[in-house]
């Protein structure tokens, strides 16, 4: 018999898999009194360690601020944008950390830094956070159709995906900075370990970011989302998506009839956001376009959690501060490292 034949047959690494349950699933309505979650402001907690440096957009090969679709002389494109990086004092150099996305950098990302810094040290099992580190990203400059972030955000494509995979992930793993405090700072390539937040347009380009590459972004935060018809009239995109993100949940139901991807979402939209009294030809009903799609994710069986928040506005910091910690401590629920 020989040595080889003696040891232990080789097994191939079982896939990940996670069972966060139902706890907190479901349709909530808050409001209309807010307070701000004590878990979301500086509890004395031991601080991680933030860095800030700059992409030049030019140097760019997927949002060079070059596309046929802008209108710079209207609708400025920035020349540089910021990206803004927080590791908790949780992470241990050279393990694999989750990471979370911010659009719109710095966005929320101080009330995620408190977060982080209260969470990742919790006691309680149910209400905790993994070490997992943020990056907000800036948009490329201005708003709306015709501009660099409306190009980035409400295209419905995999371009953004691409983008931050591509590019950005790789700026901040490189990061001179970044590496001198930290030598193995690594990114888990687990897609579960991935996460994107973003308000407004920001939050329509999180669900389209694991919409087009749920084999890379699967945990998706979208607040007051912009999923109304807000993309580039002269896109390539309108030809399959001729209304934007209003496909999502009106017109092609693009949530209803395509397979179910492997995505967790929270959702949310304030009963006084967008246009809310728009009839829905314009589609440009935020409200009505915000239960739309949490109507469609639920019926499709995804694992989502939908709020409606009483007497607020679009992106109201309010909502941000009474259910953020909440909504982080939902959207990671189940998640382990390998």
């Amino acid at each position: 018999m020989s040595f080889i034949s003696l040891l232990a047959p080789s097994r191939a690494a079982e896939p990940y898999t996670e069972h966060p349950g139902r706890e907190g699933d479901g349709d909530y309505t808050i409001g209309p009194n807010y307070k701000i979650d004590p878990d979301l402001t500086d509890r004395g907690n031991p601080k991680g360690k933030s860095f800030e440096f700059t992409m030049r957009l030019a140097d760019s090969k997927v949002f060079p601020g070059a596309d046929s679709t802008l209108e710079p002389e209207k609708k400025p494109v920035r020349a540089e944008r910021k990206i803004f990086v927080y590791v908790p004092a949780a992470y241990k150099d050279g393990t694999k950390a989750p990471i979370l996305i911010i659009h719109d950098g710095p966005g929320q990302l101080n009330l995620v830094r408190n977060a982080l810094d209260n969470l990742t040290i919790s006691k309680d099992p149910s209400r905790q956070l993994p070490a997992f580190i943020a990056i907000a990203v800036q948009n490329g400059g201005n708003d709306g159709k015709n501009s660099e972030r409306g190009l980035e955000y409400d295209t419905m494509s995999d371009r953004l995906a691409r983008f931050i995979h591509d590019e950005v992930l790789p700026a901040v793993l490189t990061n001179v900075e970044i590496k001198a405090a930290y030598p193995k700072i690594a990114f888990t390539e687990n897609p579960w370990g991935r996460a994107v937040i973003g308000c407004s347009s920001g939050g329509a380009a999180a669900l389209t970011m694991g919409w087009f590459r749920p084999d890379w972004f699967r945990r998706v935060i979208a607040y007051s989302g912009t999923f109304v018809d807000q993309q580039d009239d002269d896109a390539a995109e309108e030809a399959k998506y001729p209304l934007g993100a209003w496909e999502y949940h009106s017109g092609m139901k693009l949530i209803e009839n395509s397979d179910k991807k492997p995505l967790r979402v929270f959702t949310h939209v304030s009963e006084n956001d967008i246009r809310p009294k728009d009839p829905e030809e314009t589609h440009h009903n935020w409200v009505m376009a915000g239960k739309r799609t949490a109507a469609a994710l639920q019926a499709k069986g995804y694992s989502h959690r939908f709020v409606f928040s009483l007497g607020t506005g679009h992106c109201d910091r309010r909502v941000f501060e009474q259910t953020l910690a909440d909504t982080l401590v939902w959207i990671w629920r189940g998640y382990h490292a390998e």
